[in-house]
């Protein structure tokens, strides 16, 4: 593995080399010092048993044999470039089959809007979101994240703290009159509708 590795970084200088026409630039431009450059490409030469490089103390220039060689090896090192590439994204790039459940207000406020820019980022995601205000089963149903206020009661879960997400309870003047009549009372009172909010599964009428 060393061995293979190291024709490679030979390779990079050589074409390097070539490329720059220089040992100098080429050695500054892969943070090497200039005699390992040098080594580097003699080694390649000794090893192919060919003269690549035409050398002065002012000019570098590629022999016949040495412009054919850096043919193949850009090839080469474009399609170990682009190799490593593949890997890179396959590894980091998030991909398959996402199912989450929120709850309405929040689906319809945050989630639905930010739709359009995530799947621009994430192509790759094939995503399914539930709007629903009911526990859910994750392992039963198949759900793989969902967004609930409150406390956790599943201690098998793993949770993360989104942020803070303020409820407000209100009614007309009107309301709250006729309701204050009747919860004290008073004769005349007439009778208006209730309406029944859940919590951890128990509901209560307000």
């Amino acid at each position: 593995m060393d061995n293979a590795m190291d024709r490679f970084d030979t390779m990079l200088a050589f074409t390097r080399v070539v490329e720059l026409a220089s040992f100098t630039k080429s050695a500054v431009s892969l943070n090497l010092p200039k005699a390992t450059v040098s080594a580097q490409v003699l080694a390649l030469e000794k090893r192919l048993r060919v003269k690549l490089l035409n050398r002065t103390t002012r000019h570098v220039s590629v022999t016949p044999d040495g412009a054919a060689y850096y043919e193949r090896a850009v090839r080469l090192l474009s399609e170990l470039e682009e190799t490593e590439d593949a890997v890179r994204q396959a590894t980091t790039a998030p991909k398959g089959r996402l199912r989450v459940d929120v709850p309405g207000s929040i689906g319809r406020r945050f989630i639905v809007p930010a739709l359009p820019d995530f799947f621009a980022r994430y192509p790759e995601i094939d995503l399914e979101v539930g709007c629903t205000d009911r526990p859910v089963d994750l392992l039963q149903e198949g759900v793989d994240c969902v967004i609930r206020g409150g406390e956790i009661l599943d201690d098998s879960l793993v949770a993360r703290r989104l942020g803070n997400y303020q409820l407000l309870t209100c009614a007309t003047p009107a309301y709250l009159e006729i309701r204050h009549a009747r919860d004290t009372g008073r004769p005349g009172a007439a009778r208006t509708g209730e309406f029944l909010f859940f919590k951890d599964r128990e509901d209560f009428p307000l």
